[in-house]
């Protein structure tokens, strides 16, 4: 059975006050033996989360990186600083990356292959616009993202990667796949990499759903039989919401 995963992505949110409240609060909490827990804080907070979380069962986790380990790209950071301060696991393809900073398909299967020379793992995201979904063109939006930026990669480092389907309709705007559109597109993902790749790879990889998940519906759509977790946005903000949601993934809290 694959480990359900619930990864907090705080995006550009939180100070360090904040993030320390939270902290605080989260250590608190009891973590279910079998779920996947990580927070992905914003690049200034990574050393001091990592140092606060690593006696606990949770992994943090970095929102982006460069594809560079160095030189004169000012403003960004790189894997092998990532990996300097704790850092083991970064989310890539991210939609926001995708839309708001341009980042293209042969820039994001750069950064997916200088963070696997880092040996740090990669949750992938991949997802639909509003208006490839009404033209029902999401399967085609999707495998393209998949052959783009990972599809070129070895089977023996498809252990190191995290699919994360997020549906672009669905995020921030209060609107959510239903759990059988969920289903339907996981399944589908998983079908292209048991094409590409082979039924144990298919099997093992684990399939995330981002896209507005909260507390209330998030059980219904990680009982999905390919939804394995999810990439969570606003409702990772706060320890009570996104602890609802880790215990929902958590088959010890049926």
């Amino acid at each position: 059975m694959r480990k359900k995963i619930v990864a907090g992505n705080w995006k550009m949110n939180h100070d360090l006050s904040e993030t320390e409240s939270f902290l605080g609060d989260f250590k608190k909490q009891l973590f279910p033996e079998d779920v996947s827990i990580m927070i992905a804080p914003s690049f200034t907070h990574l050393f001091h989360a990592f140092q606060s979380l690593k006696e606990h069962p949770v992994q943090v986790v970095a929102q982006n990186m460069h594809e560079e380990d160095s030189g004169a790209y000012t403003g960004e950071v790189s894997g092998k600083m990532l990996k300097s301060v704790g850092v083991s696991t970064v989310i890539l393809g991210h939609s926001e990356r995708r839309t708001i900073f341009g980042e293209s398909h042969e820039v994001l299967k750069k950064k997916v292959d200088a963070a696997l020379k880092n040996e740090m793992n990669v949750i992938f995201c991949v997802g639909e616009s509003l208006e490839d979904r009404k033209n029902t063109n999401q399967e085609e939006v999707v495998k393209k993202q998949l052959e783009a930026s990972i599809f070129h990669l070895d089977s023996s480092l498809m252990e190191h990667i995290i699919i994360a389907y997020e549906p672009i309709w669905a995020i921030g705007t209060g609107e959510t796949a239903t759990p059988e559109q969920a289903q339907e597109m996981h399944r589908f993902i998983r079908n292209t990499i048991r094409e590409k790749y082979s039924d144990a790879i298919a099997d093992s990889i684990q399939i995330l759903y981002g896209g507005s998940v909260k507390p209330d519906n998030a059980k219904t759509i990680f009982s999905q039989e390919d939804v394995d977790g999810g990439l969570i946005g606003g409702a990772s903000l706060k320890v009570e919401s996104f602890m609802q949601i880790v215990n929902a993934a958590s088959h010890k809290k049926e």
